[in-house]
């Protein structure tokens, strides 16, 4: 008798909470840094009259560009500064939507791959009817939640705090991965696929197959190999975060009034990431 088991939730557990993040917060930030202070080089042509109204000094990091005629991609930009790029495309694993590729270069481990967009929740804040058939809701550890839903009411709420939370012409925070063309490449890490998706898919094509025969009661179960690529990891961004590159960020909170740094979730890469390789993750880490 033959049994094909349904698929479930894979589990990363961390045996203690020091060793929850793969790498340093100061480390995500130069990555981050790094990434939009490109980005922001790469569109100076539309970001001129903003930077007026900075200090001069840092209107002095971003020299007028002299040898880029034509503004490049931001995936182009993301490839040049990181060694890699990412984008949205169709999973390889049956019934399992949009998920996410390495399109170019390649991503040693501990890079920051990608970005958990959406709108910040404290605990105890109205989330209700967004949550509701919303697969996109991230909790953190501490019970903050980030609603990264680019549809309905969700969109509408992000878009609503974003266009709130200004300074002067400036925006705080992206509202581009709303969009089919996000400005900032990271911002799609809520389309990530859960590894224990791709436990179970016999019958698509192409798929390496590892078949294990269990003891448990003579059935055979087969599994395909979907290991978790990347895993998730909490940064609060610093208040001295650039004003000039807080653009490119992909979170705003619910609240106006809410007194705790900015929280944002990244991926960081678990091992050595190829070009064309499809980036999974584990949606639960225990950590003991």
């Amino acid at each position: 008798m033959y049994r094909i088991l349904t698929p479930f939730r894979t589990l990363r557990q961390v045996k203690d909470p020091s060793e929850d993040k793969l790498i340093t917060d100061e480390e995500v930030l130069r990555s981050l840094h790094c990434l939009f202070a490109c980005l922001l080089q790469n569109d100076l042509k539309n970001q001129t009259e903003l930077l007026r109204l900075l200090p001069e000094s840092t209107q002095t990091l971003y020299p007028a560009a002299q040898t880029e005629p034509r503004a490049l991609s931001p995936c182009s930009v993301m490839l040049r500064t990181m060694g890699f790029s990412v984008e949205r495309r169709t999973s390889s694993l049956r019934s399992a939507g949009t998920g996410v590729f390495l399109t170019g270069g390649r991503a040693p481990r501990g890079s920051v791959v990608a970005m958990y967009p959406g709108t910040i929740y404290q605990a105890g804040e109205p989330i209700f009817f967004q949550s509701i058939r919303n697969p996109f809701v991230f909790r953190c550890i501490d019970r903050i939640l980030i609603d990264g839903n680019d549809k309905s009411i969700s969109k509408i709420v992000y878009r609503s705090c974003s266009g709130r939370d200004r300074f002067g012409p400036l925006h705080l925070c992206d509202a581009t991965w709303l969009t089919p063309h996000p400005l900032n490449p990271l911002a799609v890490g809520q389309y990530i696929n859960n590894c224990s998706n791709g436990l179970l898919d016999l019958i698509s094509p192409g798929l390496k197959q590892l078949t294990l025969q269990c003891l448990q009661g003579g059935h055979l179960m087969f599994f395909t190999e979907r290991a978790a690529n990347v895993c998730y990891q909490e940064l609060d961004v610093p208040e001295e975060f650039p004003l000039e590159l807080r653009q490119f960020l992909p979170n705003v909170n619910y609240r106006v009034d809410t007194r705790r740094l900015l929280r944002c979730v990244v991926l960081v890469s678990l091992r050595d990431i190829n070009e064309g390789e499809e980036l999974f993750s584990n949606y639960y880490t225990i950590v003991h």
